[in-house]
């Protein structure tokens, strides 16, 4: 296995690391979740630099750097959801979008074809990340306010209105994003 593989692995077992201090209370525990947010959507971005510079794109990474993605973003919405800080009905969208496009991927590969992450897919999940940087940021900015200041429960209603407005327009993209995934590949589509 070569070392941008290896990367994308860490990706994955980043992401367990990173729900278990999303889910412990305090600043710490927040915090540490965040920077293992940041190196988990870091090594996206290095894995598939090295692969490319080292000229040693495979076809497991092809197939894994998305899942990997899917699986760290995905994760970090669930327990936003469980936090009550996004709508349930928004993550089911996404969700959705991402088991239609990942069975898609399996049927082509079962036909000899990878379908390969698009330009409107990666954008997709650049915007994603950075809703999650933002809600990150918001649950971090809180518990700084509860341990060494004061809350005001007015910051909580503007803090609400911005996630659900950030949401929107990812659930936006990430809809036209499969759309466009779908129209792209519908010669395989159609021989389902």
């Amino acid at each position: 296995m070569n070392i941008a593989n290896r990367i994308t692995l860490f990706r994955i077992i980043a992401t367990f690391v990173f729900m278990f201090f999303l889910s412990k209370n305090g600043l710490l525990a927040k915090t540490l979740s965040f920077i293992v947010f940041i190196l988990a959507a870091l090594s996206d971005y290095y894995d598939g630099f090295i692969a490319r510079k080292k000229n040693i794109v495979s076809d497991f990474g092809k197939l894994m750097d998305p899942i990997a993605d899917k699986i760290l973003v995905l994760a970090a919405f669930a327990m936003f959801v469980q936090m009550r800080l996004v709508e349930a009905w928004m993550f089911v969208i996404i969700f959705s979008r991402e088991i239609l496009i990942f069975s898609l991927r399996l049927f082509a590969l079962s036909k000899g074809k990878i379908l390969a992450t698009t330009q409107v897919g990666k954008h997709k999940t650049f915007s994603q990340m950075v809703v999650v940087f933002i809600i990150l940021g918001f649950i971090i900015f809180k518990e700084i306010m509860l341990e060494f200041y004061t809350w005001n429960p007015a910051w909580e209603k503007f803090l609400y209105h911005t996630i659900y407005i950030v949401m929107l327009i990812t659930v936006g993209l990430t809809i036209y994003s499969g759309i466009s995934y779908l129209w792209k590949n519908r010669q395989i589509i159609v021989k389902i």
